[in-house]
């Protein structure tokens, strides 16, 4: 592809031009990447899930949330959002909804939970760094889609 660079104001032939890369994306193993996000967003999901459950309980967790100055009878949903949109993403099962449906639990971790400790994840308390990452990679699984060896494609 090139790309060439026009100066409006004079209407002299353009001076330089650039040239680009094409892009490309392997067709052969793109659906074998996006099976491999999908698999990994599912298991953090249902492991942040489970870990609301069992090791911070849903008391703890609902505690948790009221001190972070959010709802705490939201625990349980939340908790129960991830578990569930965990196993269906790990199936390939509605993936794009639920990848979307997920985005806001991520948005707001990122946000309300660890935006204020800052951009590294080793700070204390965890900063923002990788639930941004996860909340970008949740909307780039719904632009992608199932990907292979996923129910819902088959």
């Amino acid at each position: 592809m090139k790309l060439t660079i026009h100066d409006p104001v004079s209407s002299a032939p353009p001076a330089r031009s650039l040239r680009l890369a094409k892009p490309t994306i392997d067709l052969d193993t793109a659906p074998y990447a996006i099976a491999l996000l999908r698999l990994s967003l599912g298991l953090l999901f249902l492991a942040h899930g489970l870990l609301k459950v069992f090791t911070f309980t849903l008391p703890g967790t609902a505690q948790f949330f009221d001190s972070v100055g959010l709802p705490g009878f939201m625990a349980a949903p939340v908790a129960l959002a991830e578990i569930i949109g965990g196993l269906l993403l790990i199936a390939g099962i509605y993936t794009r909804w639920v990848a979307l449906g997920l985005f806001p639990i991520l948005l707001v971790a990122t946000l309300k939970v660890h935006g204020a400790n800052g951009w590294l994840f080793t700070n204390e308390g965890g900063g923002w760094e990788f639930p941004a990452l996860f909340a970008i990679a949740s909307l780039v699984q719904f632009l992608l889609g199932d990907g292979a060896y996923a129910i819902g494609s088959i």
